[in-house]
């Protein structure tokens, strides 16, 4: 798998993603990091990775189509075949879509469908708000309707009594960082298919995980 990542801040899940491909858990060769913002932690996560890494700010084009037309060049250019997007704060436009069918994956930070279409720390601030007692995230497959492609995997984080915003966000993004290359993982050893709208693994892991529960 030749994996582009896409990401917007620190970086915390790209870093996850890299350091699996560095130690051989995940078979894939990163070729390149693309973020929509300039001075962001995700580049220097890539620096230190030695991958290739694009900002492309969105105040550098006429509109956010050109810029996301500047986005595919990049994806198309670094001979990428599979796209994560790793904490990506824009909606993908459907060409870039189009030209990755099935193969552009996004983390969540809640249990989809629950808590659809808003970014960290949105969906862990209405988690507490609606008093569910499990959160979690999701990687899915991304498509044109927004957190809604198929979903590939899931990871269940407990929500505790005194938690915070800031405290459940901080226990899930410990499972998304077990979650992504999991997920990657099949999808790079062809363990992974698309049919129908879901998503089949032949693998003997489980597409949920609990805290507790080594992937």
């Amino acid at each position: 798998m030749n994996l582009a990542i896409m990401a917007s801040g620190r970086g915390s899940n790209a870093a996850a993603i890299l350091d699996a491909s560095a130690s051989d858990e995940l078979d894939a060769r990163p070729v390149a990091l693309i973020t929509n913002r300039e001075n962001v932690g995700a580049l220097d996560v890539a620096e230190s990775h030695n991958v290739p890494a694009y900002a492309v700010p969105r105040l550098a084009f006429p509109s956010r189509s050109a810029q996301q037309h500047r986005m595919l060049e990049i994806l198309q250019d670094s001979g990428a075949d599979f796209v994560a997007l790793a904490g990506f704060d824009a909606i993908l436009r459907p060409f870039i879509v189009a030209a990755y069918p099935n193969r552009i994956l996004n983390i969540h930070p809640s249990l989809l469908p629950a808590f659809a279409g808003g970014m960290a720390p949105v969906p862990q601030t209405d988690a507490l708000r609606a008093g569910v007692r499990i959160s979690g995230c999701t990687v899915h497959v991304v498509t044109e309707e927004l957190d809604a492609g198929p979903i590939v995997a899931q990871a269940a984080v407990p929500v505790l009594p005194n938690d915070t915003v800031e405290t459940l966000a901080d226990r899930i993004l410990e499972q998304e960082h077990r979650l992504y290359p999991l997920a990657l993982r099949w999808f790079a050893s062809g363990s992974a298919r698309v049919e129908n709208g879901l998503v089949y693994v032949d693998s003997e892991e489980c597409q949920a995980l609990w805290p507790h529960t080594a992937p």
